[in-house]
């Protein structure tokens, strides 16, 4: 089994990060640069910060900012928001390249590939299937059945989950990121039955995300459901657990993961 990753997700709105619950991102919990600063310390494995206003305000991604965040994060650092809301696919894919260029390791995609599916296997092609992280938002339909939400999970795609995840995988995605906004914020555990669906459906990784509130519910996430690597937000940012802890527990739960030479 690989190793386990520990991935923090920043939320950037504007001016600095926000978190709230169920995808209603309205309070302020800092700035990028110092949260940044901070996780390089704390035994992260990747950061995932993603512009959660860019895709409703048809706004270009900030390059000059993300390439000063960039210069001060010391880990794989995944970027997504603002590479939507055009119409040709070469526009899209120059915003890409720019990301790239501006210091980003990968690209998280949502709403573009919902009006574009060809992105995806176009960057996967230029720059490699590691470069893309497909993100679906999704809101459960039934006990089994969920349904995809583009534009920050305020539009209905009327996509299926397991069709989706699966065109996806197709088109050159090298892993996808799955956030329950039921869930989202709650602290009260990932949508296990969701994140073990669509680990069973496509044979790339996929990162869970939304909910956790303990080290437990990540454990859960990796050895009931078969996730990758494990994202969240609210849990670092509103209690005192941290990545560095949440590895240890997993750790002792017998789940492989990459430890600080220090702590080793």
């Amino acid at each position: 089994m690989l190793k386990v990753r520990v991935i923090p997700t920043l939320l950037w709105k504007q001016f600095g990060l926000v978190k709230g619950t169920r995808f209603n991102s309205w309070r302020r919990v800092g700035s990028v640069l110092p949260a940044i600063k901070v996780y390089n310390q704390r035994d992260v494995d990747e950061l995932i910060l993603v512009d959660i206003t860019a895709n409703t305000t048809g706004e270009s991604p900030d390059f000059e900012s993300i390439a000063d965040f960039s210069q001060e994060c010391f880990v794989p650092f995944a970027v997504g928001g603002g590479v939507t809301n055009i119409d040709h696919v070469q526009n899209l894919l120059d915003h890409v390249q720019n990301l790239l260029r501006s210091g980003a390791d990968k690209i998280v995609v949502n709403t573009a590939a919902y009006s574009s599916p060809s992105l995806i296997t176009d960057i996967a092609r230029r720059y490699g299937t590691q470069c893309v992280v497909s993100s679906i938002d999704v809101k459960r339909k039934s006990r089994s059945d969920w349904i995809c939400f583009s534009h920050s999970g305020s539009k209905d795609t009327g996509r299926e989950v397991v069709s989706w995840a699966r065109e996806l995988e197709d088109r050159g995605a090298g892993e996808i990121l799955i956030t329950s906004i039921d869930n989202d914020g709650m602290m009260q555990g990932y949508d296990l039955s969701l994140i073990e669906t669509v680990s069973q459906s496509v044979k790339i990784p996929v990162i869970a995300s939304g909910g956790a509130g303990n080290y437990n519910h990540m454990i859960q996430a990796i050895k009931q459901s078969g996730a990758s690597a494990v994202a969240a937000a609210s849990m670092f940012h509103f209690t005192e657990q941290t990545p560095a802890g949440a590895k240890e527990a997993m750790k002792k739960a017998g789940i492989p993961v990459r430890l600080n030479f220090a702590t080793t």
